[in-house]
């Protein structure tokens, strides 16, 4: 078996040999890649029921089309994307040819998360193919079924000598991290990003970081209760909360709380029955630790329970549960919850809940329900996050031509689509220049002068910008 060094030495001397770089490779192995989940969908559907008994609707919605229709938007887009692009000139540099070029960075890793973990880990891979890069891909061990199915795909469908799956736990991670990548992507918790980070400054490697954080949910003004209940309820509640962009906490007054309650427990029996436990609509807890640890912070929250609140350890269940009477330094709002657990604040004016908003850490999401286009207007021009969405939730990430990603602590960089493609490509400045117009250059040379100088800042200057390409 080839050790960490061997695999990162493997690929590096494949994508020296320029292998990926042509535009017909990397059609081939996003084509590719789509056959291997064309093919293998039932496969794929019980690993995901088995690590987080994802029910099929929610599982092809989010791992398998979301990674599809990137597919299709990739491929039919990623040979634009690699042409070059010519920016405008001066008069200095009117005879130039000058543009952009975008180059693969080289061997890249990619670690994934195991709450998507076939779609947090393939869609970043399929822009590092378009960007025509070679990839370590590191699934997350906690869902060890979908880990062990990807490890076992890849080898069978794309190239060996352009791209590898190392499999393991922390200290697999961590050995793999001291070899010298030329970019790392990572998905998942800020504390593991802080050691990736430290990892990464060993070589100077830059960084992609997807994280989280605790995305408000913001409800002003007037609105339509039953759909916003029933909005607030599935972004919440998909994947049993285990989404890094679902709502994490609510803010309204306490009229607007008082109307939205039974419109959620409404939403939630329409959803899940009066009996969700026996519903197949509802995933489970990843792990016996995660599940536990949402326990815990059930039992130290000072917050009451109305909707919800049963659980079984066994089963690594936890009811769709919703708390009132949460106070801002309440156990449930000093950290992502990331579980089917909605803590509901009230403020009393939109000035309040803006501000509580921005005494937070900076969120991957800002979602506003309101009917009132002046108050949505206001939350998002005065509060900043990673993305922002009104009158829903989650469905903004579902866009390739949206870029995904957060600000602050909720992550550096962006990916989707072109701003995929972009993150794993090296913008190259380019100026292709001939021997005309020597006696123009000749204005730089020594012996210096301030007629030189004079006519050197006017040939350079905006005002001598032309738009000849």
């Amino acid at each position: 078996m080839e050790t960490h060094s061997q695999v990162v030495d493997r690929l590096r001397s494949s994508f020296r040999s320029g292998v990926t770089i042509p535009e017909q490779f990397r059609r081939t192995q996003l084509t590719k890649l789509m056959s291997m989940l064309k093919d293998n969908e039932e496969q794929i559907l019980n690993a995901l029921h088995k690590d987080l008994a994802k029910p099929k609707f929610e599982a092809i919605l989010s791992e398998v089309d979301i990674v599809i229709n990137e597919l299709h938007h990739a491929i039919a887009n990623f040979k634009s994307w690699m042409q070059p692009e010519y920016v405008s000139k001066n008069l200095a540099t009117k005879l130039d040819d000058c543009f952009v070029k975008r180059e693969p960075l080289g061997v890249v890793l990619i670690i994934g998360a195991w709450n998507y973990p076939l779609q947090l880990l393939i869609l970043p891979m399929v822009a590092a193919i378009a960007a025509g890069n070679c990839i370590v891909v590191k699934p997350s061990e906690v869902s060890a079924a979908t880990d062990s199915l990807i490890a076992e795909l890849i080898p069978k469908y794309l190239s060996q000598d352009c791209y590898a799956v190392v499999s393991g736990g922390a200290e697999e991670t961590k050995a793999l991290l001291q070899n010298r990548f030329d970019h790392i992507f990572y998905t998942g918790s800020q504390t593991v990003a802080r050691s990736i980070l430290q990892a990464a400054s060993v070589h100077l490697t830059p960084v992609t970081l997807e994280l989280g954080g605790k995305c408000p949910c913001f409800i002003y003004g007037r609105v339509n209760i039953a759909a916003a209940a029933r909005r607030l309820a599935w972004a919440k509640f998909f994947n049993a909360g285990q989404s890094c962009v679902a709502p994490d906490y609510v803010l309204c007054s306490l009229a607007t709380r008082d109307a939205l309650l039974p419109a959620l427990r409404e939403a939630l029996e329409g959803f899940y029955s009066k009996e969700p436990k026996t519903c197949p609509d509802l995933s489970r807890i990843v792990s016996p630790r995660h599940w536990m640890r949402l326990m815990e912070l059930l039992k130290k929250s000072s917050g009451k329970v109305v909707l919800g609140g049963e659980s079984d350890q066994e089963e690594k269940y936890i009811a769709p549960t919703v708390l009132v009477d949460v106070s801002e330094d309440d156990a449930l709002m000093e950290e992502e919850i990331f579980g089917p657990i909605l803590p509901i604040l009230t403020v009393e004016s939109l000035e309040e809940g803006i501000d509580f908003i921005n005494r937070k850490e900076k969120a991957l999401a800002v979602y506003v329900f309101s009917d009132e286009s002046s108050v949505v207007n206001t939350v998002l021009e005065k509060t900043s996050s990673g993305g922002f969405c009104s009158n829903d939730g989650i469905v903004h990430m579902t866009l390739p031509s949206l870029p995904f990603g957060g600000v602050g602590a909720s992550g550096w960089g962006s990916y989707h689509g072109r701003w995929g493609f972009e993150t794993f490509s090296h913008q190259r400045a380019c100026m292709l220049r001939g021997w005309a117009l020597e006696r123009l250059n000749g204005l730089r040379y020594p012996p210096y002068s301030d007629e030189k100088l004079g006519w050197l800042r006017w040939t350079t200057s905006p005002k001598s910008s032309c738009s000849l390409m």
